[in-house]
């Protein structure tokens, strides 16, 4: 009996040190791989190039995070990602803003359409599937209107700074997306509107009748998945120097398995920002040891779509044990 109880304590722990640090487990277990497949992989500048890579899909993972807790999804991202490089470019370029003013205006642009999404969602109580997916495409349309698929340069000096820039050793994204996330924990761990995230998600009926206001909530949520898009898209902008129309092409995909990955079910109600970091630097570790080991790029999108639908039917077969 004894031997019974102690191999059940065993196994609960393992299963708990699995679930908290099973992301970081991988991760290292990638950089060993990878490392001893190609003597590049652990030189600082290309590690410090993965970290810089994988800024905007941490900045933008954090807001898609915020969205799945509820239950949610949010296609929309990705395009709104380029509406914000496309629209910051041509202030600055063609209207001759300012950058902080462009790079404001952007930001308010992005969160608006952010809360728009969470208004149709919540009022005309539309699946966010579809009402993100008619937005990806809507958004994506008007960038192209506003640059005629031509690319935009000839930005200020001073702008390159915010995604080129370093501060020491460590590049100015890295800075950025650690501050984003470090924000999403805050607002999930010590403020009651983080805690509503996962009491509507957990059950949006009982969530209501404890008082609390969805539709409020909703509002906040996409409001703020469009707002980190946004941060992402002008760091994006800022990085390649160059405003394009396929620059937040199919981001939506990668962060979306990158918080998958990290432990947030698309159930909704469960998952943690310092999770999703691990499922960030995850898919930003493969991506880099592919290409360091010169793997075809459509081999490269088979084994991500392969990871993106591994990850989902984890969190589904683990849902569904819960239930």
């Amino acid at each position: 009996m004894k031997k019974t109880d102690s191999s059940k304590a065993v196994g609960a722990m393992a299963a708990s040190i699995g679930k908290t640090f099973g992301i970081y487990i991988v991760l290292l277990a990638l950089m060993v791989f990878f490392s001893i497949a190609s003597e590049n992989f652990l030189d600082s500048n290309n590690l410090l190039n993965v970290a810089r890579q994988v800024s905007m899909m941490g900045i933008a993972a954090v807001g898609f995070a915020f969205v799945l807790l509820l239950g949610g999804i949010d296609l929309s991202i990705g395009s709104l990602i380029t509406l914000v490089n496309i629209s910051t470019a041509w202030l600055m370029v063609n209207a001759g803003w300012n950058p902080l003013l462009a790079v404001l205006f952007a930001l308010l642009l992005s969160a608006a359409v952010g809360f728009f999404n969470g208004w149709i969602i919540s009022n005309l109580q539309m699946p966010p599937i579809i009402v993100t997916l008619a937005m990806m495409i809507i958004i994506e349309g008007v960038a192209y209107l506003i640059c005629g698929g031509l690319p935009i340069y000839g930005f200020p000096q001073s702008f390159s700074v915010i995604g080129q820039g370093y501060v020491g050793p460590v590049p100015i994204p890295v800075i950025i997306m650690v501050i984003v996330m470090g924000l999403g924990m805050f607002i999930l761990r010590k403020t009651y509107f983080g805690r509503y995230f996962y009491a509507v998600g957990g059950n949006e009926e009982a969530a209501e009748l404890s008082g609390i206001n969805v539709k409020r909530v909703k509002y906040l949520v996409y409001t703020l998945s469009g707002f980190f898009a946004g941060i992402a898209g002008v760091v994006m902008l800022s990085r390649t120097n160059s405003g394009q129309v396929i620059s937040g092409k199919g981001f939506e995909f990668l962060v979306l398995t990158a918080c998958v990955l990290g432990g947030v079910s698309v159930s909704g109600g469960s998952g943690k920002i310092s999770n999703v970091l691990g499922g960030v630097l995850v898919l930003g570790v493969l991506s880099n040891g592919l290409v360091l080991l010169d793997v075809d790029d459509y081999v490269q999108k088979v084994i991500r779509g392969s990871v993106l639908l591994i990850a989902v039917a984890l969190d589904c077969l683990q849902h569904r044990k819960k239930a």
